[in-house]
């Protein structure tokens, strides 16, 4: 018996700002909607597929310092440069956490500053 990641739930001030930036990157569509929350996910899974969804839950605890946990997305139908851009373009700002310059991948920021990776490696959609 094993488990799969279904949800990842992250705190924030503005879910709505979130859900859309997070919808544009991943292409997922909300799915739900209560309390506060937002949940987005694949358009043809939803909740309980392969991938897991995210909730976009409102807090108004203020987070202290680098999250421990952080989100790496991959392109799928476009070169590691090329999606940068698009990132950049969506409201990702660079992040410096002490690269060298020589990783493989690109450290950003969503809207609220919570660190994610864009990594080299094309995956297939």
């Amino acid at each position: 018996m094993s488990c799969r990641i279904s949800e990842l739930v992250l705190n924030c001030d503005d879910p709505e700002l979130l859900a859309r930036f997070w919808s544009d990157v991943l292409g997922y569509v909300e799915l739900d909607r209560e309390d506060g929350m937002i949940e987005i996910g694949p358009a043809d899974a939803g909740f309980g597929g392969l991938q897991p969804t995210m909730i976009l839950s409102a807090s108004s605890n203020p987070r202290v310092g680098r999250l421990p946990l952080h989100i790496d997305v991959n392109p799928v139908d476009r070169d590691q440069d090329a999606e940068l851009e698009r990132l950049l373009a969506l409201g990702a700002r660079p992040a410096d956490v002490g690269q060298t310059g020589d990783e493989q991948w690109h450290v950003l920021q969503d809207p609220e500053g919570n660190e994610f990776c864009l990594l080299r490696k094309r995956l297939d959609p």
